[in-house]
């Protein structure tokens, strides 16, 4: 019953199809139709370079874990020599 209620909630904020084509049309308007496929470009390489960049975080941590804890070294007393 509280899903069926929070539905129409979350899909409120969503743009319909009306709202596409107005926001399709500004962004030709705005970049041209020559822009838009750099600028795609430019967006499918930043993504990449975050998928990459959060994977290589994903196997540091998975490795620093699979080590096995060291205990540091001990230093030596030192005694007082007079």
């Amino acid at each position: 019953m509280f899903l069926n209620m929070m539905n129409p909630v979350l899909l409120f904020s969503l743009p319909g199809g009306g709202e596409w084509i107005l926001i399709i049309l500004v962004v030709l308007l705005l970049f041209g139709g020559k822009k838009i496929p750099e600028l795609m470009r430019g967006i499918g390489r930043g993504m990449r370079e975050f998928n990459d960049a959060k994977s290589s975080v994903k196997t540091e941590i998975e490795e620093g874990m699979k080590e096995k804890p060291t205990t540091p070294p001990v230093a030596p007393k030192q005694e007082d020599q007079q």
